[in-house]
């Protein structure tokens, strides 16, 4: 396969997942915000988007969920929003377009297409309910047409070091806000993992069981550990488990994060859960690296490919 048609599915995996999970982090905040007057504003907006890599707002301004909403949903221009990584996504799909499914290219071509009308005419939650749909849309697609070759490979390890880094990111927005976030329960309501959750611990639901299934949980697609052992896996089908250089391979560093939340206590994660989870987005970003210095060419980058935040 080329690097360059490697390079655009590792990014339309990417890119499609964060737009989801972007939506679902957005989604549970602004609700918080409409329902507790005693929340500052302010503090948990700036909070939001240090927790999201946005870039700080001016010290001494006050910020509302409308320059949330502005920065990272609706900014077509900034591939960190979901309206930008979106429009991303059909850009990289076009790019791939000779490989990837009509049905998968249609999808993305459509969401890219009806974007700017669902914006203008459908409220926060329905636009956000909406973003959801076409991501799950867009990633059957591709769980159902693509055969489980090297398309499906970058495809996947796009997607699971997204989700592994906008997981710890939905964990991470908890931790730092502490007792006026959003409740445990409502993280895995966001996620889609409630249910899961529940059958998994018989009905015994804590704070501290609910952060342990959304961050170890082997066999839920949207934990952190599961995530990381699927990019793993995608890496191994790629030939990285025979690697014996001296550099400093994917595989390595996401299997080295992945041990260190599996093999501690878990109560020694949630006392340091922030610094946990920046070590899990600091890992995925040195992983995504890694894997376009090996497998995408140097310097052939535009507007649409590689990481802008």
């Amino acid at each position: 396969m080329l690097s360059r048609i490697a390079e655009s599915l590792f990014w339309v995996g990417r890119y499609v997942e964060r737009a989801d999970d972007t939506a679902r982090i957005l989604d549970v905040h602004l609700q918080l915000l409409l329902e507790d007057p005693w929340i500052s504003e302010d503090l948990a907006c700036r909070s939001l988007l240090a927790v999201m890599g946005a870039a700080p707002p001016p010290v001494g301004t006050l910020v509302a969920p409308s320059d949330v909403l502005d920065v990272l949903a609706y900014d077509r221009l900034n591939p960190g929003s979901i309206a930008g990584a979106l429009e991303a996504a059909r850009e990289n799909a076009r790019r791939a377009r000779e490989t990837i499914s009509t049905e998968l290219w249609e999808c993305l071509n459509t969401t890219r297409n009806e974007l700017g009308s669902v914006i203008g005419s459908r409220s926060t939650p329905e636009f956000f309910a909406w973003v959801r749909e076409r991501g799950a849309v867009a990633t059957g697609i591709a769980d159902s047409a693509t055969s489980r070759d090297q398309i499906w490979t970058f495809l996947v390890l796009g997607r699971s070091i997204e989700r592994a880094d906008m997981t710890a990111r939905l964990v991470a927005t908890r931790a730092v806000a502490g007792t006026s976030g959003p409740s445990w329960t409502t993280l895995l309501r966001s996620c889609g993992a409630y249910e899961a959750f529940l059958r998994a611990y018989r009905g015994n639901a804590s704070d501290a069981l609910a952060a342990e299934f959304l961050l170890l949980d082997p066999h839920f697609p949207r934990s952190v550990v599961y995530a990381l052992k699927q990019a793993e896996d995608c890496l191994l089908a790629l030939g990285e488990g025979s690697d014996r250089t001296g550099t400093e391979s994917a595989m390595r560093i996401l299997g080295r994060v992945r041990s260190g939340l599996e093999f501690r206590p878990v109560g020694q994660l949630l006392d340091n859960l922030p610094e946990e989870m920046e070590e899990v987005q600091r890992a995925c970003s040195t992983a995504s690296d890694a894997v376009g210095l090996r497998y995408f060419p140097s310097g052939l980058h535009d507007d649409w490919v590689g990481e802008r935040l």
